[in-house]
């Protein structure tokens, strides 16, 4: 007789933490203060000025904002004050600086909040191959959180890990 197929991994009590779970809801867009330079050197004032008021800040409505400049000028900082003004009574977030930075400094604030107390002695995986843009630093971010409480960290899928922190087990006295 065959035996029945037991899914190991089933049984085997790890957690799975995605961190795609945590990845921003609302669409992130990007302001790219290049379109509004200069002969793709500087920002004249009165020109940004006119321009801002003329643009549509109602398709940044329920999105996140980048504000950046993507070429190599100088940006004067009252700028980027600008554009939030502008852009404050339609977007949810605004942040200084590219995707990349947004999505580390949003992962940032997500673990400081984030509760690792009841992964208390758990054997926890961190999976890995997400299909968001989710940055090195958020896995850095909760490894941090987790190891005063787990059991186990580990990094993949549950199928295949790669150990990251192993609690010591703890010697008991008769």
């Amino acid at each position: 007789m065959d035996a029945p197929l037991i899914n190991k991994v089933a049984e085997s009590g790890l957690i799975t933490l995605n961190l795609e779970d945590f990845f921003p809801q609302q669409e992130l867009a990007v302001f790219d203060l290049k379109d509004y330079l200069f002969m793709g050197l500087i920002l004249k004032e009165k020109d940004f000025r006119e321009a801002l008021a003329q643009h549509d800040w109602t398709q940044y409505e329920s999105k996140n904002l980048a504000i950046t400049c993507s070429v190599d000028a100088i940006i004067p900082v009252w700028a980027f004050m600008l554009v939030t003004a502008y852009a404050t009574p339609y977007a949810i977030e605004i942040y200084q600086g590219s995707p990349e930075e947004f999505y580390k400094t949003h992962y940032a604030k997500t673990m400081m909040e984030f509760d690792a107390s009841p992964y208390s002695e758990k054997r926890v995986v961190i999976k890995g191959c997400s299909d968001k843009p989710v940055p090195p630093a958020a896995y850095v971010e909760l490894t941090k959180k987790l190891r005063p409480f787990a059991q186990s960290i580990m990094y993949g899928e549950p199928c295949s890990t790669v150990p990251i922190f192993k609690r010591p087990r703890q010697m008991t006295t008769v």
